[in-house]
């Protein structure tokens, strides 16, 4: 006797891809039929997590490994101590992501408000004892050990806002309860944030407040109204402050000051340039020797694609997309609304923060240091980026149907074992 397992969904499916046409239209169409069939099971959303969290954790340590070499041997007299240091966070990460899944949303949430109270507290030291890296404020800590409070604060800011909303779940028709007190509080995280010169993440933080309320339904009028008030915000800050004002001014353009602020963003270029189609080969990168600053920070992806090529940068913007499709995909088959806003959440925040990294390095936005996630160097960031999948990993396991399949493939693992040892054992008794 057979039996079907749960995740085998769409059944008659190769039947269905043989009856196309043997013809090039034919062939497409039976492909697509098959990858809509794979994306519609069960465990879709949970394999696409692991896979392109996995693969973009791979390509990072490979480009830092390339990008750092020859900065760290320069600086530190050993080619691999940068990337021995993103092994380490990586290792760090990599269990602190496994617990986050298994930790349920119910224990979850009542980490939401303890968990905003501690960021807003770290971002208020940092402005009064932190270490000014690159003209920002952004760094606290004792000795050699050093962290970003800003990067705890993004998913802090998720989590609550999320945990919030969900407990006003059938309220969110009012716009004071839209507003308050989800608005505020980002705001004043914000605001710590820019006190310490850290306009970068400000903007990751209005991303990830313009996606939630527009998630949880908020009128459109409310989106033109902020957006209004956060661009003259925006621009209000980079008018007062000269070193902003001269990368606005040269982002559209930045070989005009080739040799004050076009710097970093011409060598980019000049990066991205050089590497064609297929890349000059991993290791290869030239502009790593000295002329790219923050090679394998905030610049990574200009020496992937020298180093890969398009091929490679479109693989890279491939998999946040499919991260993308994954996070969406968790955030509409559940019923439950603390899981469907924190899901979208962290699909702003990485998402977003993707778009403003690679647009910064394609000189098509100004140069305000942001890493690319789970690729550029630095703990601070890759830590609680790898936590937020870890539990957005754990809502995927745990949707009803993606359960049971995993139960039955449990089931027939075993099941199999079972069989593998008694023919084992019989082989041996003849």
């Amino acid at each position: 006797m057979t039996t079907t397992s749960p995740d085998q969904t769409g059944s008659g499916s190769a039947e269905q891809a043989r009856a196309y046409p043997k013809t090039v239209l034919g062939y497409l169409k039976a492909w697509f039929h098959a990858l809509r069939v794979a994306l519609n099971r069960p465990l879709a959303a949970y394999y696409l997590l692991l896979t392109s969290t996995a693969l973009l954790l791979t390509i990072g340590l490979i480009m830092v490994l390339s990008a750092s070499s020859v900065w760290s041997y320069q600086n530190l007299d050993n080619s691999y101590a940068i990337v021995g240091r993103q092994v380490l966070w990586v290792i760090i990460g990599v269990p602190c992501a496994f617990i986050a899944s298994r930790i349920r949303p119910k224990h979850l949430r009542r980490l939401a408000w303890p968990g905003y109270v501690i960021a807003c507290v770290l971002l208020f030291l940092t402005i009064f004892l932190g270490h000014d890296v690159n003209g920002q404020q952004n760094w606290i800590g004792v000795g050699p050990v050093k962290i970003q409070p800003s990067e705890i604060a993004k998913l802090a800011i998720v989590l609550w806002a999320a945990h919030v909303y969900a407990l006003k779940e059938r309220r969110l028709d009012s716009l004071h309860e839209v507003l308050m007190p989800v608005l505020p509080g980002i705001a004043l995280a914000t605001g710590l944030v820019l006190a310490g010169r850290d306009l970068g993440t400000a903007l990751v933080f209005f991303a990830i407040v313009l996606g939630m309320l527009w998630v949880v339904g908020a009128p459109g009028r409310l989106f033109g109204i902020a957006i209004s008030i956060i661009g003259v915000s925006v621009l209000f800050l980079i008018s007062t402050d000269t070193e902003r004002l001269a990368r606005l001014t040269s982002f559209a353009d930045p070989f005009k000051d080739y040799h004050g602020q076009g710097w970093q963003p011409s060598h980019g270029l000049y990066a991205l340039s050089s590497g064609g189609v297929l890349g000059q080969g991993i290791g290869a990168s030239q502009q790593k020797w000295g002329d790219l600053p923050e090679a394998h920070t905030d610049y990574i992806f200009a020496v992937l694609g020298e180093e890969l090529g398009l091929v490679g940068t479109l693989l890279v913007v491939g998999l946040f997309l499919t991260l993308a499709f994954a996070l969406i995909k968790v955030a509409r088959q559940t019923d439950r609304p603390f899981v469907r806003y924190f899901s979208f959440g962290v699909l702003v925040w990485l998402l977003g923060q993707m778009i403003i990294n690679v647009g910064m390095v394609l000189a098509l936005l100004p140069v305000i240091g942001i890493p690319l996630p789970l690729v550029s160097y630095g703990g601070s960031a890759l830590i609680p980026s790898m936590v937020a999948l870890g539990v957005v990993i754990g809502f995927a396991r745990r949707e009803p149907a993606a359960a049971a399949a995993l139960k039955h493939r449990k089931a027939l693992a075993k099941d199999r074992a079972r069989q593998a040892a008694a023919y084992r054992s019989a082989q041996r008794n003849r």
